[in-house]
């Protein structure tokens, strides 16, 4: 164990790290970052609308959820080659890069015109399902545009301001992306929404499955007892996440019951009990059995922001990360919790989140209630609190004891 930790910490956890500021990368995160407002008020919307049941002739707010967390793909195929842009230093172009990548979104998504000059899409191409084809898109239009930011029709001497260099600089790989974006739509027919949806169904399916939901969800957790952000992992399982309650949502209208278990709602109901890791019960079994000095103070310090899914202080500070005696129950966590609710959610006992709920910070049981008003699966919660809770009582139990012995060594001195 610990020639793994000196090999994580030596060697692993700095090539993540170095994965995760790679301006490509970051740029993607950073994106998918910008639009966690707009899922929220989707978010906030939903809980709005469970008041639907109770009060009659109440409003139908749905656009505002459709025209918010609907439009998602198409913020991320803006704001993807934007971030590119800025973290490679050529600022001076990120907005009109930003602009080109929704325009190529929008194009790649064929829409149709009409007798009337009315052009029509799907709508359902700007939500989750869009978002690996305007991944894709704004990484393509970044990569052009940087290409091309080494090159100028103007001399480095020039006396025009610099907003006339770029608008000329920038009209070539404009023209190229949209010139190539034409050719596949319009002359060659060819739906690439359609083909890079077919392209990453695997992705889908295999995060979708039983084997790929516990190996997704322990590598996160893996990562994290590291001190390496998950985040380097979201370009994969954002997507995964967005595109699963969207389909579910889509069973649902269509009367048909929601299949697709791999979701954030999934996470924030049963398994991250008290954030990744399920590190709520860890804090509970600290705040009633510890006797260590440092773990009672970390266990008072921690216990409300663990209730709201707000982790860093305990992870870090207990801490979990880079401690072996801690790190094994996180790990176990990560495997046993996802296991034992994919398998329930798989019976059919409980009703599978259909709508987007991702209110991460509303304290686990509320969150858990809300996500499909569903009582059973609070039993589900309550199973696995209670394992999570045998999961970590020993290694808690040795880690206090630790503790102890070292405050009384100096008195001892």
């Amino acid at each position: 164990m610990n020639k793994l930790i000196a090999y994580m910490n030596r060697s692993f956890a700095p090539k993540m790290n170095k994965i995760t500021r790679n301006a490509w990368v970051s740029a993607i995160q950073e994106s998918i970052m910008g639009v966690l407002p707009l899922i929220l008020v989707g978010s906030l919307i939903t809980l709005i609308m469970i008041l639907n049941d109770f009060i009659p002739n109440m409003p139908n707010l749905q656009p505002i959820s459709d025209f918010s967390f609907g439009l998602m793909s198409l913020f991320i195929s803006f704001l993807t080659p934007y971030f590119i842009m800025e973290k490679l230093k050529k600022s001076d172009r990120k907005l009109v890069a930003g602009l080109t990548g929704a325009a190529m979104f929008l194009f790649l998504l064929s829409p149709t015109f009409n007798d009337e000059g009315q052009i029509i899409f799907s709508f359902e191409r700007f939500g989750a399902n869009g978002m690996f084809v305007a991944i894709i898109v704004g990484l393509l239009v970044g990569f052009v545009f940087y290409l091309f930011s080494k090159m100028s029709f103007f001399k480095e001497s020039s006396s025009l301001p610099d907003f006339i260099i770029v608008w000329f600089d920038t009209i070539v790989p404009i023209t190229l992306l949209l010139l190539a974006a034409w050719l596949f739509t319009i002359v060659g027919s060819f739906d690439l929404y359609d083909a890079i949806l077919s392209l990453f169904e695997p992705l889908n399916y295999i995060g979708q499955s039983f084997a790929g939901f516990v190996i997704i969800t322990f590598i996160s957790v893996f990562l994290y007892s590291f001190g390496i952000s998950p985040w380097a992992l979201y370009p994969i399982i954002f997507p995964i996440w967005m595109a699963g309650i969207e389909q579910n949502a889509n069973l649902l209208s269509q009367g048909a019951e929601p299949s697709f278990i791999h979701t954030f709602e999934t996470m924030m109901a049963w398994i991250w009990i008290g954030g990744m890791g399920t590190t709520l019960p860890l804090v509970i079994i600290m705040l009633l059995i510890a006797k260590s000095n440092h773990l009672k103070a970390i266990s008072r310090v921690t216990i409300v922001p663990s209730i709201f899914n707000i982790n860093e202080p305990v992870v870090f500070g207990a801490p979990v990360a880079f401690n072996p005696i801690l790190m094994i129950p996180m790990w176990l966590n990560g495997i046993i919790i996802p296991a034992i609710t994919y398998i329930v959610l798989s019976m059919g006992v409980i009703t599978l989140p259909a709508e987007v709920m991702q209110l991460w910070y509303v304290p686990i049981g509320i969150s858990t209630y809300l996500v499909n008003t569903d009582i059973s699966g609070l039993l589900l919660l309550l199973i696995n609190l209670v394992v999570s809770l045998i999961i970590w009582y020993p290694f808690v139990k040795v880690y206090d004891n630790q503790k102890v012995n070292e405050e009384k060594q100096p008195e001892e001195v």
